[in-house]
């Protein structure tokens, strides 16, 4: 039996406000939760957008970069940093209540940017943006994939986890780096790349022939993490195809997968936060319409969470 993608509302945005005129998202990629508020990239714009929890309001843009994108898609596509992955981070020295951090996916050299956003007391967006050139993040993966894609991001415990979305030449991967390795490249204080203290590949299964492949990420409260996953029908990392089917799984804090769930009707989801209560998760997705004419959505789903040695039996019981 399917899990259900319950529609809550489209990504609007307030007439007027996008640079291109465009009155929605259409390429929702990430999204998290902070206070009563979310956050949400998208791969084809250098805006974050931002509502309140429970509210039809339209979203309000906030700008990552500067500069304008081309309203032609396919020139949109060549030029666009593909923001796939945004997290929070920790309180630092720079950012006293945390910060946003939006990441390229790294599949093209112009995909190799990221952006830091510092957070005010009440989880609002406080001063610019900063550009983080991730170079020292992705470098030593370049040599570790055919096609680097990193899909999604998430703080789990002491770690920042990456997940590498697989393709027809590499495997999905869940990639580890310490926090505290991270938090000090992004202050400054830690030169040359990061080294993953751990990768392990994943194998997520396929739907009609199509293999399943990581798209977010979100950590629980016992060190397992959820999250989403498609199986589209493509050649690359670069280029789009038909969505054959989606999928939500848990993994262990060891990066076993625990489980996996289709979810219908198949959507194309892309970003994934988690709100746990009474021994189940309520999950919020966004999707990616692939199509700049129509919007992304914003959605919700549940799941019963076994309980942490039974998920701990069945990872093991999953190991080669």
């Amino acid at each position: 039996m399917s899990l259900a993608f319950n529609e809550v509302r489209k990504l609007s945005l307030a007439p007027g406000s996008h640079p291109r005129g465009q009155p929605f998202l259409s390429a929702a990629s990430g999204l998290v939760r902070v206070r009563d508020r979310y956050y949400v990239v998208a791969d084809d714009e250098l805006h974050l957008g931002t509502f309140r929890a429970g509210s039809a309001e339209p979203l309000r843009l906030i700008r990552l970069f500067e500069g304008e994108l081309p309203a032609s898609a396919k020139k949109r596509k060549a030029l666009k940093p593909d923001f796939e992955s945004l997290l929070v981070l920790p309180a630092s020295e720079a950012s006293r209540h945390g910060s946003l951090l939006a990441l390229g996916s790294g599949s093209r050299p112009n995909r190799f940017a990221g952006a830091l956003l510092g957070l005010d007391d009440g989880g609002e967006p406080q001063g610019a943006a900063r550009l983080v050139e991730l170079e020292p993040l992705y470098g030593d993966l370049s040599g570790r994939f055919d096609q680097l894609n990193i899909e999604g991001a998430f703080v789990a415990g002491d770690s920042l986890v990456l997940l590498q979305r697989g393709g027809q030449a590499d495997a999905s991967a869940a990639i580890r780096y310490a926090l505290a390795d991270v938090m000090a490249w992004l202050a400054g204080e830690r030169p040359g790349n990061l080294q993953p203290r751990s990768v392990r590949a994943l194998d997520l299964g396929a739907a009609d022939g199509v293999a399943f492949a990581f798209t977010d990420g979100a950590a629980l409260e016992d060190g397992s993490w959820v999250f989403s996953a498609v199986a589209e029908d493509r050649e690359g990392s670069y280029d789009d195809g038909p969505c054959v089917a989606a999928a939500i799984g848990v993994c262990s804090g060891d990066d076993a997968l625990v489980s996996l769930e289709a979810i219908a009707p198949a959507r194309k989801i892309e970003g994934i936060e988690a709100s746990v209560s009474a021994g189940s998760a309520l999950l919020t997705l966004v999707t990616d319409a692939d199509d700049p004419g129509q919007p992304a959505a914003l959605g919700t789903t549940s799941i019963v969470l076994q309980p942490p040695e039974a998920r701990s039996a069945r990872s093991e019981a999953a190991r080669p």
